[in-house]
């Protein structure tokens, strides 16, 4: 099983953390998110906090679209979830696949991200400053992933010594969804 490891915090100073993401891991990619997030008509796969996500990336080498499918947190403080992701070649037949199979478009939005691709304490790292146009604030995702449970926690301590080497400190950590800061503010 695939779990993605992963701490979100508010970036209280972006461009500090900015300046030592590049000096540190070199430049990064800019992207913008389109997320559709889907659910059973009754709320029951998000009620049980699990995710099903479309996702078209537009970046500097084109678009991609990728499916996701995220299970029930394995971990509370974190927020970390096993997750699989495929990519998709065609957009349009996968939103028509999702509503065919009888589920609804619940929330959709943008990010807008520069993500930032490294290793560190021998982990494949992604680093991901994202700002979402509906809500106020930047945020830092900072993630990996472990093939079990028993490896989340040091995966997660990885995480922490980098975060702490951008100036993140624990109290800076959110386990918030976007869907829900999103849905809040509309």
């Amino acid at each position: 099983m695939a779990i993605e490891a992963e701490l979100k915090a508010i970036v209280r100073d972006p461009d500090s953390v900015t300046r030592l993401l590049e000096a540190g891991y070199g430049p990064g990619r800019p992207e913008v998110y389109q997320d559709t997030y889907y659910d059973a008509p009754d709320g029951s796969l998000m009620g049980a906090d699990r995710e099903l996500r479309i996702r078209t990336v537009h970046g500097a080498h084109g678009s991609r679209t990728v499916l996701t499918y995220k299970g029930a947190r394995v971990d509370e403080v974190s927020g970390s979830k096993p997750e699989h992701e495929t990519r998709v070649e065609d957009t349009d037949a996968a939103h028509e696949i999702v509503r065919g199979l009888g589920l609804v478009p619940r929330i959709a939005f943008q990010k807008r991200c520069r993500n930032y691709t490294f290793r560190s304490d021998g982990r494949a790292l992604l680093a991901t400053l994202v700002r979402v146009p509906e809500i106020d604030g930047t945020f830092l995702e900072l993630e990996t992933t472990v093939t079990d449970e028993q490896d989340l926690q040091p995966a997660l301590d990885a995480i922490r010594a980098v975060l702490s080497r951008l100036g993140i400190d624990e109290g800076d950590l959110t386990t918030e969804l976007y869907t829900d800061a999103v849905a809040a503010r509309r």
